[in-house]
């Protein structure tokens, strides 16, 4: 009775751990394919989005069996979400990774709390309180001690700037898409949602590709194809099912601060696979925007429970 109680306490933690890692690992496998084959982020994208698409119809299909129809508004708030939060969001972040290295981008990415905060506050006028600007005060330092020894370090400055600006917009983008998404998802279902809003996304990545690529664009080596299908499930498809069921195991609080190693495991993968650069000025930065960053889920968690 105990080890079953042990074990199930665990699963929840453990099921967070295992989507942390599979979301640290987009990068790397970005990164690897870029170095090994001449391919570009437009290619990327809808093949990660095409692997994946079996698996969103089947999430929405499932959702969705005893829901309500979608009214006009529902799909022009899907298409708008999915357009910025699914394809925008990820072909910048696609884009930025051909400049700068996999533990930058993970970093940059995880400012995507602060920048909610901040937009929040320039739209909606809602208070940015003192932890909210401790927050913002460790995770912009942070990452502008990660930003200068990375310029330090690289060949071509200019690239880790524009890679960096990139990967920036797709944090905003994503903030945008959590901001609008906030009102649409408890109407949906957070599931069914997700799963159209994927869909729609999948659309506009490969309506991009065939445009620009044309069909002779799906002429890729075979272990282009394996490292799609791979970045599909194990750091796309499994990582947000996880995800999902972590929060409803343990909550959301818990799920925040397991889910805060995925930037350190990425910079640990960036280190072992791709030879990335790690300094301890980095990494000092990297925790800087680490404890940043939870201090406002944290903050937001532990108020919620009060009220």
């Amino acid at each position: 009775m105990f080890n079953a109680a042990l074990s199930h306490r665990l699963f929840g933690p453990l099921m967070v751990l295992v989507a942390a890692t599979g979301f640290a690992f987009k990068a790397i496998l970005i990164k690897i394919l870029y170095a090994e084959f001449s391919i570009d982020a437009e290619t990327l994208l809808a093949l990660r989005l095409l692997f994946a698409l079996p698996f969103f119809i089947l999430m929405a299909l499932l959702a969705g069996g005893s829901a309500r129809a979608f009214s006009a508004r529902d799909w022009r708030a899907l298409v708008a979400l999915g357009f910025v939060g699914y394809y925008l969001s990820s072909y910048l972040d696609f884009l930025g990774l051909q400049y700068i290295s996999a533990g930058l981008e993970r970093l940059i990415l995880f400012l995507q709390p602060t920048i909610v905060v901040l937009l929040s506050a320039f739209l909606f006028k809602t208070p940015v309180r003192r932890h909210h600007l401790i927050s913002i005060a460790l995770s912009y330092g942070g990452i502008a001690l990660v930003f200068a020894s990375n310029l330090s370090l690289a060949q071509d400055p200019h690239a880790v700037l524009l890679g960096s600006g990139l990967v920036f917009l797709s944090a905003l983008a994503y903030a945008c898409y959590l901001i609008g998404s906030g009102t649409v998802i408890p109407r949906m279902g957070a599931a069914r949602f997700t799963g159209y809003a994927s869909i729609i996304a999948c659309g506009f990545a490969t309506g991009q590709f065939f445009i620009s690529h044309g069909i002779a664009g799906l002429a890729q080596p075979a272990k282009v194809y394996w490292l799609s299908l791979t970045m599909a499930v194990v750091s796309t498809v499994l990582p947000i099912w996880l995800m999902a069921e972590g929060v409803k195991r343990i909550g959301a609080s818990q799920v925040s601060m397991i889910s805060a190693i995925g930037p350190v495991i990425t910079i640990y993968l960036g280190w072992l696979i791709l030879g990335e650069a790690v300094t301890a000025i980095q990494l000092t930065g990297a925790l800087l925007v680490l404890a940043g960053v939870l201090l406002v889920g944290l903050r937001v968690e532990s108020l919620s429970a009060k009220s």
